[in-house]
């Protein structure tokens, strides 16, 4: 289970159209024929930031790094990976009854099991792109989902096929935001730690499964990741770790400062992940 190899990013002939165009934005980019831009909302002046403590009882902050420009590139597109619950591979939670909930550590309907974890709060706010970040996208949905603290996700892996836990929908309020309660996810064999999300035109199409505006996914920094796995109930992580980077990632590797969340927090008082989300 936690320390087989997930295919959880197969298809090649899926990512490497994505990961093509991107890096030749990039490649683009670096001789000035086309502009490279991001947004950030952690500092006014656009500069990168990140800082941290280390130590399970100690606060700790990490933030992603901004590009600078006052324009606004879209969240790169990721694959949906094997086991999204979305009807695009077997099972469909999302037109589930009870999906639509902001604290999603524990399973609805029939099934009754709960994730243990380190507490982790993620916050997406989704904007206009073509507003420069500017404009709030009031009134859209966000599908999110993630394995547990062993590397598994509900639905599909063996053992925890019943349960649905980890899966949620929000609407975006007047901010553009919403907000999920779970807990820290694992780092399993081969994948740095990250969150899946979807996001829809409204929640309508959300709980319908049609009309995907975007689908990415989150990555959480280092620091925080190893001070988390250094407590109980993530031992596997820890080796899992020590066998990635984000620069070797084979879904970060291209590029990740529009995807690194900013996360704060502690073990014991638990941490906040939050990301902007330009569609």
């Amino acid at each position: 289970m936690g320390e087989e190899l997930h295919d959880h990013d197969r298809g090649l002939s899926f990512d490497l159209p994505t990961l093509q165009r991107r890096k030749m934005i990039r490649l683009l980019a670096g001789v000035g024929l086309v502009p490279l831009v991001g947004c950030s909302s952690d500092d006014s002046d656009g500069s990168a930031s990140a800082s941290s403590s280390s130590g399970p009882s100690a606060g700790s902050s990490s933030s992603a790094a901004s590009s600078g420009s006052a324009e606004c590139e879209t969240i790169p597109g990721e694959t949906a990976g094997p086991y999204p619950g979305d009807g695009s591979n077997g099972v469909n939670v999302l037109k589930e009854s009870g999906v639509v909930r902001k604290d999603i550590t524990s399973s609805f309907g029939t099934a009754s099991g709960k994730a243990e974890g380190v507490p982790l709060t993620v916050t997406l706010t989704v904007v206009d792109a073509a507003s420069g970040c500017g404009t709030p996208k009031e009134g859209a949905a966000v599908y999110l989902w993630h394995c547990d603290r062993d590397g598994n996700y509900s639905l599909y892996s063996e053992g925890v096929t019943e349960e649905n836990y980890l899966r949620g929908v929000q609407e975006t309020d007047a901010k553009g935001q919403v907000t999920f309660t779970s807990i820290f996810p694992a780092c399993y064999t081969g994948r740095w730690p990250h969150i899946h999300f979807e996001v829809y035109g409204s929640l309508e199409d959300a709980t319908n499964a049609t009309s995907i505006t975007a689908t990415s996914q989150l990555a959480l920094p280092k620091d925080v990741c190893d001070t988390v796995y250094a407590t109980d109930g993530y031992d596997r992580s820890v080796q899992n770790m020590g066998q990635l980077s984000l620069e070797t990632d084979n879904i970060f590797s291209d590029g990740y400062d529009q995807q690194l969340a900013t996360t704060k927090g502690s073990v014991e008082k638990g941490y906040t992940a939050t990301l902007t989300v330009p569609v």
